[in-house]
């Protein structure tokens, strides 16, 4: 009989006048605390919850407002909906179950009492969505040639509207012009615009989602930047002696990674050659080639370079070893040595005499005839 009282109501669209007419309790119920409106993460279970004092032989049902449906009726469940449950603490306080919430489920909830006239209360239940990235509108990992233009995309979805932010994996200072903080580390915005990229640009960038509610999330996007090699030289120019152990240096930067090699007088340095050791330290697009000679021989003086290539070009670099033998540098001191000597009384008479017999041998007939007499 309650229950067709119910459904005669809901028929003729007086949901919210549902009146059962059997009393046997003088005592009017009444509603000690408001109903209070709930926000839940989607998933999660909402529960409402309806205190009502002297309720007698009164009858306590949930109604969906939005929808005109009424959910439950004392302690039965009036719905098809298995979501929904309801139970009660000494037919006192009185509790609305909402398992599993859905975003349909967002919406106006009503706790009524039959009573005449009608009393009710009505809370609203905000379903809200943690953010999530969505994989076809977002940025894969991408690959460009250095100079070109490059635009990241992070599309990102969830209630509240999520707020998206760029940064750069290893902190490094992002190429682009609105900020997000004050150290430049952050750009807000679904586009990470880069102009004419370098290699400077390599590497990973996170899109990062978020709207308040946990857990916040994020992409990783993999930023590849193309170019021909270059290599630096700090000393091309190194002097050894025969016998001392040398190390030549170079620099090289490419990538796609490049192939490196040395040669000697243009012949290529084979890794078994044992006259010297060839090392390389790789640290992302950045090669520092290593030529050690163990023992510098006559043979190991002249011309070296540095060979690095990649799909995209070649470059070499030079240094050339010249020898400081032992016999060099005596030599250098003998010349020294001859310039400042002083010579001795014997040598200068000499250095005299000579003079004067060729100021003699210079001068005409007459005057030599002169001289004698004299």
């Amino acid at each position: 009989m309650l229950l067709g009282k119910f459904l005669f109501c809901i028929h003729f669209g007086l949901v919210f006048h549902v009146v059962i007419c059997f009393k046997d309790s003088v005592d009017v119920p009444r509603f000690e605390d408001s109903l209070n409106n709930l926000t839940v993460s989607l998933g999660r279970e909402a529960v409402f919850t309806c205190v009502v004092n002297d309720l007698g032989s009164y009858r306590v049902a949930w109604l969906r407002v939005d929808t005109q449906t009424i959910l439950t009726i004392a302690t039965h469940v009036i719905t098809k909906n298995h979501r929904i449950a309801v139970n009660h603490s000494d037919r006192r306080v009185w509790f609305l179950h909402v398992h599993d919430v859905r975003q349909s489920d967002r919406g106006w909830y009503m706790c009524q009492l039959n009573t005449d006239p009608m009393k009710s209360q009505t809370a609203y239940l905000d379903v809200v969505v943690p953010p999530d990235i969505l994989d076809y509108p977002t940025s894969s990992d991408q690959v460009a040639r250095e100079g070109a233009n490059v635009s990241l995309r992070c599309a990102a979805h969830g209630v509240p509207t999520p707020h998206v932010v760029w940064r750069k994996e290893a902190g490094d200072l992002l190429p682009a012009a609105n900020f997000s903080d004050t150290l430049n580390r952050s750009v807000s915005g679904a586009v990470l615009h880069m102009t004419k990229v370098s290699r400077l640009h390599m590497g990973a960038y996170l899109c990062i989602a978020s709207n308040g509610v946990p857990p916040s999330v994020s992409k990783r996007v993999m930023l590849v930047v193309h170019f021909p090699p270059i290599m630096t030289i700090q000393n091309q120019l190194v002097g050894a002696k025969e016998g001392d152990s040398v190390h030549l240096d170079c620099h090289s930067e490419a990538f796609p990674r490049s192939i490196n090699y040395w040669t000697i007088n243009d012949q290529i340095i084979s890794q078994s050659d044992k006259r010297f050791v060839i090392t390389a330290i790789e640290k992302g697009y950045e090669v520092d080639m290593r030529l050690k000679i163990k023992r510098v021989a006559r043979s190991t003086f002249g011309t070296y370079s540095c060979i690095s290539k990649n799909s995209l070009g070649d470059t070499d670099g030079t240094i050339k070893l010249y020898s400081l033998s032992g016999k060099f540098d005596e030599m250098m001191d003998n010349e020294i040595g001859e310039f400042d000597e002083t010579p001795d009384v014997s040598e200068l008479e000499a250095l005299k005499r000579s003079g004067a017999n060729a100021l003699y041998n210079s001068l005409p007939l007459a005057a030599v005839a002169i001289l004698v007499l004299l």
